[in-house]
């Protein structure tokens, strides 16, 4: 707990720096998911126009997110803002195919995405890129070819890009955060987006990985940091975890954290929401937002105060490190 002061009020809409670079993200993300572009363009554009009019200035998608149209929908509701006022996070690597998912790190394959993300949302420049899930989960057994891939491919093409300013950072989107970290020790990364590896119910990453990323000037965006769900709804029937039903150790670790936050006069969402924030290499969390009211939801939760023994308490019994 060491970017802000236990118990300060933050803001939604304040901007921090991406490492060493020029690049800068607001504290709240907006996340452009699946879940975020099922609404159709008409409720997209809606959600847009009221994340940009409340201040929130970084912007993430990949083209995986609903076959390139989440691109598409960002292009159309960023253009004509001022570009200096607005950051923009897309992927390489993960698309969707016709007969499942498809992955390609090579050089070639990294060049035509690039292009095509450019086009789609209708920019000149991308201020973040991250290699998309080069992680064992959706690799397997040809995890260190897609590795060799990566390194051989996407990675140099990415550093020459970023010296010629077609892009302007660099990074790595995944879940499994020693497989960042493996990223990180390399030495080419600007940031990681973590993807509900540093919350309330995960944090494991704190042990190693953000002390090392804090020395390398890494920053980190985190992803899902309501774990898909249950630290958003609370132990509820029917509670998501990590896209399944939550399972009974998640619920009961919930619930012992609901306890806390009643004691306390504590928001489960916003505690979510401002721990991964607290620590000095987080510096945004980027979060899918469904309606309006969801936008004007999350904005509130990052302003409500916590009070430092809730967090003190929280140590006490073992519930965050």
């Amino acid at each position: 707990m060491s970017n802000a002061t236990a118990g300060a009020t933050m803001s939604a809409t304040d901007r921090h720096r991406v490492g060493g670079t020029k690049v800068y993200v607001s504290r709240l993300g907006v996340g452009g998911g699946s879940l975020f572009s099922s609404m159709g363009d008409d409720g997209v554009r809606r959600v847009l126009d009221t994340c940009w009019d409340a201040g929130l200035r970084h912007y993430d998608t990949a083209p995986f997110y609903d076959r390139g149209a989440s691109e598409a929908r960002f292009g159309l509701a960023l253009e004509g803002r001022p570009r200096e006022l607005f950051s923009v996070s897309t992927k390489i690597g993960r698309y969707a195919g016709p007969g499942g998912d498809v992955f390609d790190y090579s050089a070639d394959g990294t060049e035509r995405s690039i292009a095509t993300s450019l086009r789609r949302l209708k920019l000149d420049h991308l201020d973040i890129v991250f290699i998309h899930d080069i992680t064992p989960e959706f690799h397997g057994a040809a995890f260190d070819d897609r590795l060799e891939e990566v390194l051989a491919g996407a990675a140099p093409t990415l550093i020459r890009m970023r010296e010629e300013g077609t892009i302007r950072a660099i990074g790595v989107a995944v879940a499994d955060w020693e497989v960042a970290l493996r990223f990180v020790r390399m030495g080419f990364l600007d940031c990681v987006m973590l993807a509900g590896g540093y919350t309330l119910l995960r944090h494991d990453s704190a042990a190693e990985f953000l002390p090392e990323c804090d020395r390398r000037d890494v920053a980190v965006l985190v992803a899902a940091p309501f774990n898909t769900g249950i630290l958003a709804t609370g132990a509820v029937e029917g509670a998501r975890y990590l896209y399944q039903p939550a399972p009974p150790e998640i619920l009961a670790r919930t619930r012992f954290l609901e306890e806390v936050c009643a004691r306390h006069g504590v928001k489960l969402a916003a505690a979510a929401l401002q721990f991964p924030l607290a620590h000095r290499a987080v510096v945004s969390v980027v979060v899918g937002h469904q309606s309006e009211a969801e936008v004007a939801r999350n904005i509130g939760l990052i302003a409500d105060p916590i009070p430092p023994a809730f967090w003190l308490e929280l140590r006490g019994r073992d519930l965050i490190p």
